[in-house]
């Protein structure tokens, strides 16, 4: 095994989501969420170089050369695959690595998810789903889970864009396609125009982060498909704003009238310190009501899906510290780190004091 190698794998097993490996420091991994380095041994230019030529094709390495950053995989068969961003600061080779561990997808149960609300999300047959949250807060997974789902319950035909391809799926019931942006297709609203013709039931698209991209996937949601996809806000309302903030005044009203149409769930969700060490899934469910959709469509009302959310327990909704509040009643958060993560302090002591005299 390749000095590289060997490194990989020791930072890989000890349950690292992304590796850092760069000139005058010693090989780091971000575990739970923090940066941990391995040994004191400070990697020097000419490590960092032989690292990135050993996973490069002398191709890819003088087109690195010469545009001074790269995005491309890697794998080590049996442990994982790797996305990677090689890049020059302060005149040396830096490299990120995304691990991406070839493992089977969890299932809902797995990652904490209420199962009767999401098999009911999965079984719309149109509509727009966005699952939303910080870098490294699980919507990948969660995604992967609920396609997972559908792939196995479901004879339907579905395609992904991602950048990168992150989980691969194969064939069960359901026919999948996944494409990468840069080798597939040239961008996220390029290739959903063209999954248009590639008869869908099911799209995802990896990320909206255009004006092009969220008309596309309006409009492949009220034309009779289900369509995922990401945006990195903190919850529901926020995630609202984002979505009409790509586009001009003048055409806000129309864009409020198709997203209140198509809506069908937005999941924000964020990774949390587990009581005990680890992480926890923490989430806001806001769901695709009729009352949901009047506050939607209506700009003056946005602020009103709070009330919503907070009204729509027996429905499968909740806001984020309400689900803070549940975590701390099970266990599975502290007090202390549910407090210092919740969106009110004042409103989830609250609720963590009625639930101890409920």
């Amino acid at each position: 095994m390749s000095v590289l190698n060997s490194v990989l794998t020791a930072i890989v097993k000890d349950g690292a989501s992304d590796i850092h490996l760069r000139t005058g420091s010693a090989p780091a991994g971000r575990v739970d969420g923090e940066i941990k380095r391995y040994g004191e041994s400070r990697l020097t230019p000419e490590h960092v170089e032989a690292f990135t030529r050993e996973m490069m094709s002398p191709a890819m390495w003088e087109h690195f050369v010469q545009r001074r950053e790269a995005d491309f995989a890697y794998g080590i068969p049996s442990l994982a695959r790797f996305r990677v961003n090689a890049y020059y600061q302060r005149g040396t080779i830096g490299l990120i690595m995304r691990v991406i561990e070839e493992k089977p997808i969890p299932s809902f149960g797995d990652l904490g998810l209420p199962r009767e609300t999401f098999e009911a999300l999965a079984q719309h047959e149109r509509g727009l789903i966005l699952v939303t949250g910080p870098t490294g807060s699980g919507k990948t997974t969660t995604l992967a889970s609920i396609l997972d789902h559908i792939n196995a319950t479901q004879p339907v035909n579905i395609v992904t864009l991602e950048d990168p391809i992150e989980v691969l799926h194969r064939d069960q019931l359901a026919m999948i396609s996944q494409r990468e942006l840069g080798m597939d297709t040239l961008s996220f609203a390029n290739g959903l125009r063209a999954s248009m013709r590639q008869d869908p039931d099911v799209i995802l698209i990896g990320e909206m982060r255009d004006k092009e991209t969220v008309e596309a996937a309006l409009s492949a949601a009220q034309t009779g498909h289900l369509v995922f996809s990401t945006l990195h806000t903190q919850d529901a309302i926020r995630t609202v704003n984002r979505i009409i903030d790509f586009f001009a005044p003048h055409e806000r009203d129309q864009i409020r009238q198709g997203l209140s149409e198509s809506v069908v769930g937005i999941i924000s969700q964020r990774l949390l310190p587990r009581a005990g060490g680890g992480r926890v899934l923490g989430m806001e469910i806001l769901l695709g009501t009729p009352t949901v959709r009047e506050c939607i469509k209506d700009a003056e009302r946005t602020e009103e899906i709070k009330q919503a959310l907070l009204e729509g327990g027996s429905r499968g909704m909740h806001t984020f510290d309400q689900h803070l509040a549940e975590l701390v009643s099970h266990g599975k958060m502290t007090p202390e780190d549910a407090m210092a993560s919740a969106t009110s302090p004042h409103e989830l002591k609250i609720m963590m004091m009625r639930a101890q005299f409920a």
